[in-house]
């Protein structure tokens, strides 16, 4: 990529984390990117007809997409080539009953924390409200998805003079402090108006339609270039869905090739997976072999197709950070800008194996990139990714990689551009 392909890249991937501040806001933008770039969408209740050569994708549950290519080849011979991520990012979600009013007329919004969050991010931050309502029209259940990206909601700080000692002892009262501050008391108004007025008042849609609701607060300020010479990207929610912006954009570039490219960005990774669109769930399988079912194959030729697939679990890696430099092993230290982070478990934590490091390293050496390694100091556990849900479901092997971050997890993460071009090299080649 020349220095102005690299810019229309990173501008890209700013618009896609701008305009997915919920799960189900990044797939929808996922499958629109697909349906523009010429896939075919597939409906998991409707038969499919699928032919070799063809593009296809499918959502599951508005907030997990795959999306798959068929190669010319015999499949069973060539096998998968799987890349998979994650759409769900930490955060807070809305409860049930939302709303609470104090003594003193304050309105709040109660809040469920959403994965591990760093809560002093999110303190004193504009925050906007986005997610789905399931709303009944004419007897039917129907699914909305809203965003009000306005600053709404505001989680104030105690002052230092009532909290002298906050710059010396961290954490928060889960339940009493990370409470988001909305409005004051408006007269005649009971508190579980609030809410369902605010999404009438900005969306149009009834109050009394509204059945159910999954509503997550976001960051309101957008993520920017910055640096110098625009070297770096801060924003939100680039853990993970950088990596699924690069895997869509490897996916839609890719040759068709002769056995099957496919792409899985699924939900709940930052509370486990386990779920009907996790990674640690039949989805992937059940796709993987209705491919299969479909071209024509035997149960044989399936059994033959996965033994000959391979997979990448592309999940942010923690990069050394300037300030924190002791946190991190002493002999294995991924920087930014240094390329790919390959990441390693001996309690497999990651699915790395060496077999696995050893085909992206090929594929980061045919695509001219770098790439680093990553493993936990042994005093410090760190966090896994879907790689082991999706290497032990499917027997295919795993690497696990991701570009290099500072502020996981912060409600604004930080990294560099080139990390995020160079992924997106490596993931075209490994697909080619």
């Amino acid at each position: 990529m020349d220095e102005s392909e690299r810019l229309a890249y990173a501008n890209g991937l700013l618009r896609y984390l701008n305009d997915s501040p919920t799960a189900y806001h990044a797939a929808k933008n996922g499958a629109d990117m697909l349906r523009e770039c010429g896939f075919t969408e597939l409906k998991e209740t409707k038969p499919w007809v699928l032919d070799k050569g063809g593009k296809y994708f499918m959502v599951k549950n508005q907030s997990a997409v795959i999306a798959f290519v068929l190669g010319e080849g015999n499949l069973a011979e060539e096998g998968f080539r799987i890349i998979g991520a994650h759409l769900d990012s930490p955060g807070l979600k809305i409860k049930p009953g939302a709303c609470t009013v104090t003594p003193d007329g304050y309105v709040k919004v109660n809040v469920e924390i959403y994965g591990g969050a760093i809560l002093s991010t999110w303190f004193d931050r504009p925050l906007a409200l986005a997610g789905r309502l399931v709303v009944k029209k004419d007897g039917k259940l129907k699914e909305e998805l809203v965003r009000i990206d306005k600053p709404l909601f505001i989680i104030p700080n105690l002052c230092i003079h009532l909290h002298r000692d906050v710059n010396d002892k961290g954490g928060y009262n889960k339940q009493a402090e990370i409470l988001p501050l909305l409005s004051m008391r408006k007269d005649g108004m009971e508190k579980s108006d609030y809410l369902p007025e605010l999404i009438w008042e900005e969306t149009g849609i009834e109050k009394s339609d509204v059945i159910d609701y999954e509503l997550f607060l976001y960051e309101y300020q957008k993520g920017i270039l910055m640096g110098p010479n625009h070297e770096f990207i801060s924003a939100s929610r680039i853990d993970d869905l950088s990596m699924v912006y690069a895997g869509l954009s490897a996916l839609t570039e890719a040759e068709q090739g002769k056995g099957c490219k496919a792409f899985a960005a699924f939900d709940h990774e930052e509370v486990g997976s386990v779920s009907a669109q996790g990674a640690h769930s039949g989805l992937l399988l059940h796709v993987l072999n209705r491919i299969c079912k479909n071209l024509g194959m035997t149960d044989d030729a399936y059994f033959q197709a996965i033994g000959n697939s391979t997979s990448v679990s592309a999940d942010l890696a923690h990069g050394v950070h300037p300030n924190y430099g002791d946190k991190h092993d002493p002999e294995n230290r991924p920087v930014l800008g240094g390329g790919p982070v390959i990441k390693y478990s001996a309690s497999q934590r990651y699915a790395t194996t060496a077999f696995g490091a050893a085909y992206f390293m090929d594929a980061c050496e045919r695509a001219g990139v770098p790439f680093q390694r990553f493993v936990n100091r042994n005093d410090i556990p760190g966090g896994s990714t879907i790689g082991p849900a999706l290497s032990g479901l499917t027997t295919i092997p795993t690497v696990d990689m991701g570009a290099p971050v500072l502020a996981m997890h912060s409600i604004r993460e930080f990294g560099a551009v080139s990390d995020q071009v160079d992924t997106k090299m490596a993931f075209l080649a490994y697909f080619s």
